[in-house]
């Protein structure tokens, strides 16, 4: 039963990222084209990590590796400007070693820890395998038309300095390094290993043979859930973004705040709008994606500092991450949320009520009001269909709860307290009428 649940639900993770990712019309041609454009590039190192490292050791070079899902259209502005020949990155781009991967298979995961709901991410690497920092950007995958590239600059030259500076800043990126994790590679992972090999079919079906970096989590939390265990809300909440603590990151600059939520984490904090920061949790910064790296590397509660530049000088802050920090976390837009909607809510897809809603309805502001925008249909997502859950049905209670929540708020709390095969109590309502149904946990 565990092998059968596992298989259905790695397979439903797939189809999902597939359904709700827009993708070009030709993926098995757009992964060949890829392949036949950049293969004899004289600048780019076509899916050879291990070549990559090589000669970053043998030039002396910093290694940049791009990981990119050819098939999803996110991000194919960004990823077209890196590409072409010519473009203003030219020159920033020659002073790496460039390696671009197109799959996961044989990533090594002791190295490659990024977030893997993107499908295009930049890691930039000593010769020896220490990170530099990170680059990825959810303005770019919500928007594939976006070409900006003023914040990847900005990286890639705070890469660089710190590859001048290298091995005496080697104490301050400890903390980029990858944390301990149990497979080597992707398709060492539980329900990846016996459907993906570590080589691409080249002779046959490229794309089904392919590891998709959001498979990662994927599969790492399919594989907790089997051992009927609860997941820690590092694989719930992966790469918490800034607002999470209540900070806007301008897109442009290394991580220039933008603007500070009122009574946040970081407004208690002392961020101002402006403030540069340049170190946080003792790690250098090259981008947002390095701040949301730096979270995403803490504990429940702790208590850092952040270096920050204001009006020319540099200041330390004091930042504290209470208990609970990282269910401010938005998820909704994750692909890898897909399959924690079936764990959480048998495959509904919640979405908290406005204001103007809520008057609507005569529910209050501070009351739980979840619309159902999408009740899944195969295998454990339809769970909660076959509980009698439907479309545009409003969950006004959980386990007697009616205070507001929203859907990220109720997949942290379900999934770190609830172990499978478990159920809560639910109200909802059905147009006029009032229901009380069973949601099931898996």
């Amino acid at each position: 039963m565990i092998h059968r649940i596992l298989l259905c639900g790695l397979l439903a993770l797939a189809a999902s990222a597939c359904a709700h990712a827009e993708t070009v019309k030709d993926r098995e041609g757009a992964v060949r084209q890829d392949r036949a454009a950049r293969e004899n590039d004289p600048r780019w190192i076509y899916n050879d990590v291990d070549r990559g490292f090589a000669e970053a050791r043998r030039t002396g070079k910093p290694l940049l590796v791009v990981l990119r899902c050819v098939p999803c259209l996110a991000c194919a502005g960004i990823d077209t400007q890196v590409l072409t020949e010519g473009s203003a990155l030219g020159p920033l781009l020659d002073r790496f070693v460039c390696v671009r991967l197109i799959n996961a298979n044989t990533l090594d995961l002791s190295r490659f820890q990024f977030d893997f709901d993107l499908s295009f991410t930049t890691l930039v690497f000593n010769g020896d395998g220490t990170v530099y920092g990170r680059y990825g950007s959810w303005l770019h995958q919500k928007n594939s038309q976006e070409t900006a590239t003023a914040g990847y600059r900005a990286a890639l030259q705070s890469a660089l300095d710190l590859h001048v500076g290298y091995p005496a800043n080697r104490e301050s990126l400890a903390g980029k390094q990858g944390a301990p994790i149990a497979y080597k590679t992707p398709v060492e992972i539980p329900g990846l290993a016996g459907k993906y090999t570590p080589f691409l079919n080249w002779s046959g079906k490229v794309v089904p043979s392919c590891v998709h970096c959001h498979q990662v989590n994927d599969g790492l939390r399919v594989t907790l859930r089997n051992q009927q265990q609860t997941l820690p809300e590092s694989l719930i909440y992966p790469n918490p973004a800034p607002e999470t603590v209540g900070l806007v990151l301008a897109d442009d600059q290394v991580a220039r705040v933008m603007s500070v939520a009122p009574g946040s984490i970081a407004a208690r904090a002392g961020f101002l709008p402006g403030d540069d920061i340049e170190r946080f949790a003792g790690q250098p910064l090259i981008s947002p994606a390095d701040f949301s790296w730096a979270l995403h590397r803490q504990p429940t509660t702790v208590r850092i500092q952040a270096s920050i530049r204001r009006n020319g000088s540099v200041r330390t802050l004091d930042v504290t991450l209470p208990e609970g920090w990282r269910q401010a976390a938005d998820i909704s837009r994750r692909v890898g949320t897909w399959g924690m909607r079936a764990m959480a809510s048998g495959g509904l897809q919640l979405q908290d009520l406005t204001d103007a809603e809520r008057r609507e309805h005569g529910i209050t502001a501070d009351s739980m009001a979840l619309r159902v925008r999408h009740a899944g249909e195969y295998g454990h997502h339809a769970a909660a269909k076959k509980a009698g859950f439907r479309k545009d049905d409003i969950l006004v209670a959980l386990e007697g709860r009616t205070n507001r929540i929203t859907e990220s708020q109720w997949i942290g709390s379900a999934l770190t307290r609830f172990n499978p095969g478990g159920s809560v109590p639910a109200t909802v309502l059905r147009g006029t009428n009032r229901l009380d149904l069973v949601l099931p946990i898996q």
